[in-house]
């Protein structure tokens, strides 16, 4: 990708984040990114393009940091990193970008939102698997159940950031897997 065409994602994001997809325009991105409106219009043909590239790139970068937190988990203190990553997701804003894009989105914006959607929950499952494994458990139903459980609490979590920053999140966060672990086997 080009340096000019990730500072246009970038810039798009920002846009996203402060005012939203409906209120999005290709002006404001092309002032947030430093570019003319037609080097937007060089890499991405319309707004609806624009908007599903920038939901693909989002869905990139949410997914290798969530990669990375994978690769740090390790016993007692996974739920912890686990928490950290989370309040890091909420202050960077990217997954609310996703879920916002959902308003009015046109075809292009629905499919790679679908795309994101299950690209997200196939990595909670694998997050989830890392997370019983940091505990030497497995779980008794399926970690892609359980995975898909999680993407959706983090979903909620992120939404409730935005809409009533005062509430306790991690109490909702740690009676979610406190259930959750409940569902382990231990493996000694």
């Amino acid at each position: 990708m080009s340096a000019a065409a990730r500072r246009i994602l970038t810039a798009t994001a920002e846009r996203l984040a402060a005012v939203g997809p409906m209120l999005l325009t290709m002006h404001d991105v092309a002032a947030q990114a430093e570019v003319s409106k037609g080097l937007i219009h060089y890499h991405y043909h319309d707004k609806d393009t624009l908007l599903a590239r920038t939901t693909e790139w989002l869905t990139t970068e949410c997914l290798a940091r969530e990669r990375e937190l994978v690769q740090r988990l390790e016993g007692a203190t996974a739920l912890d990193s686990l928490w950290m990553w989370l309040t890091a997701e909420v202050a960077i804003g990217h997954r609310r970008v996703l879920l916002e894009l959902a308003a009015g989105a046109g075809p292009l914006v629905r499919e790679a939102l679908v795309r994101s959607a299950e690209a997200r929950r196939t990595q909670s499952e694998e997050t989830v698997t890392a997370v019983f494994a940091a505990f030497d458990l497995t779980p008794r139903i399926s970690a892609a159940a359980i995975g898909e459980l999680f993407a959706s609490v983090v979903d909620g979590l992120v939404i409730a950031a935005a809409s009533d920053p005062a509430r306790d999140r991690r109490a909702v966060f740690d009676a979610f897997w406190l259930g959750v672990m409940e569902l382990g086997v231990d493996r000694r």
